[in-house]
Parts: C-alpha cells; sequence; structure tokens
C-alpha cells in the first residue's frame, strides 16, 4: 500500500508529559479524584461515600457491606459525573496522570467503585441498544450512507467555520492522541487467527515501523496545523460527556475480557464508518485554509480505514464466528452501541453549532470551555530595508 508523504514540518509530537488531573463535575467524579490524590491504601478500606450524594444512595444496599450499595444510581450513567469518574479511572491503564501514585491502577477500593460506574454504564449502553439484529445485518447497515446526511463532517464540509473545526479536533483528541490503544488489548484474548489479522492492523495504525506515521502523531501534527495544544490530555476539563463516552465504551469493551467479541464489534465499525467520513473532513480543513499537515490524518483513513475493513471482517471476524461459543450478538453489540456513542456526540455537536450567538440560544460552543481564538501569526514586513522604522 502507497503511503502519502509525511511533510517536513508536519512531525509534530505529542508530547510525553502526564496529563494533570482533571476538576470535578459531580460527587462521584470528586470522590475518584480525592482519592487519586493520596497514596494508594494498602488495605480494602472502600473508599468514602460522596456525602452529597442521595440519603438512599449513601445508606447502601443493607444486604451488603459494600457502602456504595448494589446500585448507587442517582446520577446520569451518561452525565458529566459519571462519565469523568469512568475516563479517569480508565486512564490509570493507559498514560495516568502527573503526581498520582501509580499503584492506583490496580487498588481494589478504586476497582469496586469502577466497576459500579461500569455495570451502570454498560446497562445504560445496553438499553440503548436493545437486542441487536442479525451480525450481517449491522455490519450491512454500518456500509449504508444517508444521501442527505447532517452529520458534523457533512457540516465542516458545508458551512462549518474554522472555530467549529478546533472544536471538533479537541473533542477527538482525548481517543486520537491514544488511537489504537484500547484494541491491543483484545489482541490477547483472541484465537490465533484473528490475533494475527488484529496485529497486521494495529501495525499500520501505529505507523508500520515509523513513528513519524503513527496516527497519533498525525493527529498531533493535524492539531498544531490549527493552532491547538497537542499536549495529551490538554483538553480533558474543555470535552464534555458524550466526547467521554464515546472514549470510555472503547476502554470498557477493551479492559474486560468478557467483552471481547463488543470490541472487535466496535473496532468493525470503526473501520467500516471511516473512509467516507474522513474524506469529507479532509476537504473540510483543506476548505477551511488547512496546510498539508492539516488534512494528511484524515487523507491517510480514507485508503488505509478501506483496507483495515476487509481485513476486519474478513479475517478478525469470521473467524471468530466459527467457535462453538459464536460471539455474533456481542460483536453486534458492540458495534452498535459505538454508533450509539457516537451518534450522542454528533447530536451534541450540531446542537450546539446551530444554537450560535446569532439565534440567540446559545454560545455556539460544543466545548465546556470555549477554545480562545489562535494567536495570529505574525505577518512578514515587506518593506524595503532602511524603510521600516
Amino acid at each position: 500500500m502507497r503511503c502519502t508523504p509525511v511533510p517536513t514540518d508536519a512531525r509534530t509530537t505529542a508530547t510525553a508529559t502526564d496529563p494533570v488531573l482533571p476538576a470535578a463535575r459531580g460527587p462521584l467524579s470528586a470522590t475518584v479524584l480525592a482519592a487519586l490524590r493520596r497514596p494508594a491504601p494498602t488495605d480494602l478500606t472502600p473508599l468514602p461515600v460522596p456525602t452529597d450524594l442521595p440519603t438512599d444512595l449513601r445508606s447502601g444496599d443493607p444486604r451488603s457491606e459494600d457502602p456504595w450499595g448494589a446500585d448507587p444510581w442517582g446520577a446520569d450513567p451518561w452525565g458529566e459525573d459519571v462519565q469523568l469518574a469512568l475516563y479517569v479511572c480508565y486512564e490509570l491503564h493507559y498514560r495516568g496522570f502527573a503526581d498520582v501514585d501509580p499503584a492506583w491502577e490496580w487498588s481494589p477500593p478504586l476497582l469496586a467503585l469502577r466497576g459500579r460506574l461500569e455495570r451502570a454504564f454498560l446497562g445504560a449502553l445496553r438499553r440503548e441498544v436493545g437486542e441487536p439484529p442479525p451480525l450481517a445485518d449491522v455490519l450491512a447497515g454500518l456500509l449504508v450512507e444517508s444521501p442527505d446526511g447532517d452529520g458534523p463532517s457533512y457540516h465542516l464540509l458545508s458551512a462549518g467555520t474554522r472555530q467549529q473545526a478546533r472544536e471538533y479536533l479537541a473533542h477527538r483528541s482525548l481517543y486520537h492522541l491514544k488511537e489504537a490503544d484500547p484494541q491491543m488489548w483484545a489482541v490477547p484474548r483472541l484465537p490465533n487467527p484473528a490475533k494475527a489479522a488484529l496485529v497486521a492492523v494495529q501495525y499500520d495504525e501505529y505507523g508500520a515501523g515509523r513513528p513519524e506515521r503513527a496516527h497519533a502523531e498525525l493527529f498531533a501534527g493535524m492539531m498544531t496545523d490549527f493552532g491547538l495544544d497537542p499536549t495529551y490530555g490538554a483538553y480533558l476539563d474543555a470535552v464534555p460527556a458524550p466526547a467521554l463516552a464515546v472514549v470510555n465504551t472503547m476502554s470498557l469493551f477493551g479492559l474486560h475480557r468478557s467483552l471481547r467479541a463488543a470490541l472487535v464489534g466496535q473496532f468493525a465499525a470503526v473501520e467500516i464508518t471511516s473512509p467516507p467520513g474522513s474524506a469529507r473532513l479532509a476537504e473540510a480543513f483543506e476548505r477551511l485554509g488547512a496546510t498539508p499537515r492539516g488534512t494528511l490524518f484524515y487523507r491517510e483513513h480514507v485508503l488505509a480505514d478501506a483496507v483495515h475493513e476487509q481485513l476486519v471482517r474478513h479475517t478478525v471476524i469470521e473467524p471468530l464466528l466459527t467457535l462453538p461459543d459464536c460471539p455474533a450478538p456481542e460483536i453486534a453489540f458492540g458495534a452498535l452501541a459505538y454508533a450509539r456513542a457516537e451518534d450522542r456526540l454528533a447530536d451534541h455537536l450540531m446542537t450546539a453549532w446551530r444554537s450560535g450567538p446569532e439565534s440567540g440560544t446559545g454560545t455556539g460552543s460544543s466545548l465546556r470551555v470555549p477554545l480562545p481564538e489562535p494567536a495570529p501569526e505574525p505577518r512578514p514586513d515587506l518593506r524595503p530595508e532602511g524603510t521600516r522604522r
């Protein structure tokens, strides 16, 4: 497969700095964040229950010694508090956070809390999807695009602004600066034929032996081209729950062996749906003044993901379907759950962008903290020598 040359000024490396802990968005995330600012415990004492949870939640299940109870929910599993708490717990398995004790990654009290958050979120995903249709129908449906699509890529191509493109990249940075990392957890959990095929796809995702070609690095270069900070996790405080939920869905599936088939379905959904959307975004960003490094990430995905889609369908999914405990319904669930999370993010983006100041209904920013306008680039002084004073 031919690769598009990387412009020499495109090799902008995502910084290796550990991200800082974000601000809390409610009692659950506040509990997680307060714990992470202390050394990890050496005993099994549960984390303290937030005092501002509803009384029935603080009291817990009387049949259990766990103070979190059987179902600690007054909070929306799709909401800011739950999604941030989950994201922070999951990030301990990726890069972690600056000044946080690495031992928290496998701390039983934190894992117990994370497990309750996960059960609530997984339940919400299953309710959202319902009984999945046959897998063949799900995969075929992902190949079909509406002729009158109106999602973010369509909007950015036809009428989007450069500031909206910058917001879009800030949302996506939480995943794309660690692109392909969640799916790597599937590798040791798959049988060999599927494992080999998945590794072949992942090899491309990580640059095929060329660090500057890694998709995370291409995304960092695109962020720089749009005047954004490519530091890993730089926009965590700004990104709202719908974008967190997209990344959390991948991490949830990746960290649980029981959900490995759902992770394969999620990966298939990405590879199937990516090429046409990537083509629109590359064209949109070019329209909005991007340089070659500002479109390379998406141009790379137009061809690469078309190839990956065939590999995932025929050399990852098909071997799994021959297993005695054929996981077809779970693969279908993973694809549809991810699609629902993406739909929620698309709805959030379009609602915000349509409620701009001119509409009188909002600020128009899709982020919790609007992005500042990038500083204008200095203009060269073209006056002749001797006349510049």
